[in-house]
Parts: structure tokens; sequence; C-alpha cells
């Protein structure tokens, strides 16, 4: 399964990545922006983890062009706001497929890629 990991903390877009490459996952980290936009370009992503929250760049941009790019690339949205804690992400992001907050254990969010980003 092919991941990328949108994230502008290196510590915490490392953490994630190492457990999901520990499930035998592939893993490509960003943490822009520009950078996920680039990935997305050249890699047939099965899921993304997105941070919502990105200090550079729009997290919905990258959802959006993914959902023309990569169509079949669902998104899990991470955050440590309380920004569309009402749910409403999912009225704006035709891909996403969860909400969580940032500090949801990496174990679980693990099982999260490998639930939404399985063979459909």
């Amino acid at each position: 399964m092919k991941t990328l990991i949108v994230e502008e903390n290196p510590q915490l877009g490392a953490l994630w990545a190492d457990h999901l490459r520990q499930q035998g996952g592939e893993v490509r980290l960003a943490r822009t922006q520009e950078a996920a936009i680039l990935e997305l370009q050249s890699i047939a992503f099965d899921i993304i983890v997105l941070d919502l929250m990105l200090g550079d760049g729009s997290a919905l941009a990258v959802a959006d062009f993914a959902s023309f790019r990569r169509p079949q690339a669902r998104v899990i949205f991470v955050t440590d706001t309380s920004v569309f804690s009402d749910g409403s992400i999912f009225n704006h992001s035709a891909n996403a497929c969860a909400y969580v907050q940032s500090s949801t254990a990496p174990e679980d969010l693990a099982a999260m890629v490998a639930h939404y980003g399985g063979v459909r």
C-alpha cells in the first residue's frame, strides 16, 4: 500500500511513517502543500494522511488536487485543533474518509490507514 503523509511536524510524520513501514507499507513524507502536490503528480497513492492545518499551504488544496489527480486515493485528515470537529470536513472534501486528532496513537492511525487504504 502506498501512503503519502503530509505533516509539517517532522517528528510526528516520521513516527507515523515508521509504524506504517513496520506493516509493510510504502510511505512518502511531505511537509508542505507544494511538496505534497509534487508527490501526487508522480505516485499513485492509495491513501493520504493529511495535516488539516498546514503552516505552508492548504490541506484542502492538497485534498482537491488528489481528488483530481488520484481519485482513488482516500484522505485521513489529522489535526490538533477543533476546526471541522462538527464533521463538516466530509462536506468539503469528497475523498475524506476519516478525521482524527494528531494525538491519535500511531498504531491506531496505522490500522485506519490499512483499513481505508486497502483494496476496494
